[in-house]
């Protein structure tokens, strides 16, 4: 009986401690996220609903999307090399509009983050922050990427600027 019961309160000390660890360790990660973050604001209702790393789109590009022919266009676009092609995803344009974020050539993996700088009544700054995703050091040949990132958000009736935050 003894025997079990200092089995019970070894293993009670030990999972004690694994919560109390795994609980500084997920909040050090939170902390280390808001501090990289953009110095803008959140943007309410921004979603995050295509990312592909490769397409055949070799420059940097940001566009508005507002209307279902202009998306058609860009799949088209991106779908010519590929087989099968990436279905076009079914948008509400009466309450949604989309932001397409092109990134051209990118050596290295990277991640991109909206954040809204300003906004007044004819027009919203949003501020495009690109970060390098975890670079193994001394890679002396890093893979090419033609990332695309396609965000739904709230409609809104006003000119959307964009401002590459450059690091």
């Amino acid at each position: 009986m003894k025997r079990h019961l200092n089995h019970v309160l070894k293993t009670h000390f030990n999972i004690k401690h694994f919560f109390i660890i795994a609980s500084i360790c997920l909040l050090s990660c939170k902390a280390q996220k808001s501090a990289n973050s953009t110095v803008g604001e959140h943007i309410d209702g921004l979603t995050l609903i295509e990312h592909q790393n490769f397409t055949n789109i070799d420059s940097f590009e940001t566009r508005v999307i507002r209307d279902t022919k202009t998306l058609g266009k860009f799949y088209k676009q991106i779908n010519k090399t590929r087989k099968p092609g990436l279905p076009v995803p079914m948008v509400d344009f009466s309450k949604d509009m989309l932001i397409l974020v092109c990134l051209g050539e990118q050596h290295g993996e990277k991640t991109i983050q909206l954040s809204k700088l300003k906004e007044t009544d004819q027009e919203m700054l949003i501020a495009l922050d690109v970060q390098n995703i975890s670079i193994e050091e001394e890679i002396s040949i890093q893979p090419v990427y033609f990332p695309f990132y396609l965000y739904k958000m709230p409609l809104v009736d006003k000119a959307v600027v964009f401002q590459k935050i450059e690091e």
